[in-house]
């Protein structure tokens, strides 16, 4: 059996104290992270983050030995050159803050993709020449307009994970294409059992309170549509049934305080109909000046350059003056 210094078990038994004491044990890449930027995270994070590094093997022993729920599978998450990050606060609020710390550069040859790098569609500024020989090579289809070379469609042209051929990373530099980020990279957390990745934690702030909102909004129509009444329904659900009783009755001819006016509209509407179909010298003078009279009081609606405002001012004196015209009109027609 192969002897273990007690300089490596007294890092294990750090690391398993620190699994078992926080609530938040998140996996860290720190390859490729410049010194200076990781002295400045640490000094930003002090108050809030414990950031430790080791050898990949002792990290899994010290996860295996922890015996905290789902520290096993944050092994698979130990990438690159590993660390473990401790903390109890949020580890969403934590993923935006280092995100917010990290800057982009080129990738270079022999560096391994941080993610899937697509070489998006359009002009590049290259003149025609071998260059469309080399973006074949990599996977990249290109022609020629208007004297450029033009990416035709997007090409994915590594794969996360994949190493970047010195060509590729060539291009990829010419073409304005950063792929790797610098700063603190979080592969994942594990939280009260839960493995949370990266594309996880990784949150569209405006996109997220752009579905809350249209999920509301469509939670509200189903509940007007299928009305149910809460507090915020009952408003627009009982305006909804004041103007559909209201509707009812003018169309049934129910009289109340509410639907007079607009029965006795009706009523005027259906009598100037019915005097049109008469003959004209069926009509007697009483007739005809009581027709005349109503059809005075409450006009038909004409095609007109007038404003909204001045239609509303006359609808309302028109249903001022309606129940007594229409009353006249009838009393003449029928009396």
């Amino acid at each position: 059996m192969a002897h273990v210094s007690q300089g490596k078990k007294d890092v294990v038994k750090e690391f398993v104290t620190l699994i078992k004491k926080y609530n938040i044990v998140g996996a860290v890449n720190m390859e490729n992270l410049p010194a200076k930027q990781l002295q400045n995270m640490r000094k930003q994070l002090r108050d809030t983050v414990l950031i430790q590094m080791s050898k990949r093997r002792l990290l899994k022993v010290a996860l295996k030995q922890s015996g905290k729920e789902g520290s096993v599978e944050l092994e698979q998450h130990l990438k690159g050159m590993p660390a473990l990050l401790f903390t109890n606060e949020s580890p969403f609020k934590l993923y935006k803050t280092l995100k917010k710390n990290k800057s982009t550069t080129a990738i270079k040859g022999g560096q391994i993709a941080p993610n899937d790098i697509i070489v998006p569609a359009g002009p590049t500024g290259f003149a025609p020449g071998p260059v469309i020989g080399e973006l074949g090579m990599v996977g990249i289809k290109a022609g020629i307009d208007a004297g450029k070379v033009v990416i035709k469609e997007d090409s994915l042209v590594t794969k996360e994970g994949e190493e970047v051929s010195p060509l590729l990373a060539g291009l990829l530099t010419r073409l304005g294409i950063e792929p790797m980020e610098v700063g603190l990279d979080l592969t994942a957390v594990l939280e009260n059992g839960e493995i949370l990745t990266k594309s996880v934690l990784d949150i569209d702030e405006d996109k997220y309170l752009a579905d809350i909102t249209s999920c509301a909004a469509q939670a509200f129509n189903l509940a007007i549509n299928s009305a149910y009444p809460c507090a915020e329904t009952i408003e627009v659900l009982l305006q909804n049934a004041l103007s559909e009783s209201k509707n009812l009755a003018i169309n049934e001819d129910i009289i109340t305080d509410i639907t007079i006016g607009d029965t006795f509209a009706k009523a005027h509407g259906q009598m100037i109909g019915v005097a049109k179909l008469l003959p004209e010298d069926a009509l007697s003078a009483e007739l005809k000046e009581a027709t005349q009279a109503v059809s005075t009081s409450v006009p038909v609606a004409e095609d007109s350059a007038a404003t909204e405002e001045k239609k509303d001012d006359d609808n309302k004196k028109n249903n001022e003056k309606a129940p007594e015209a229409a009353a006249a009109g009838l009393g003449a027609l029928f009396g």
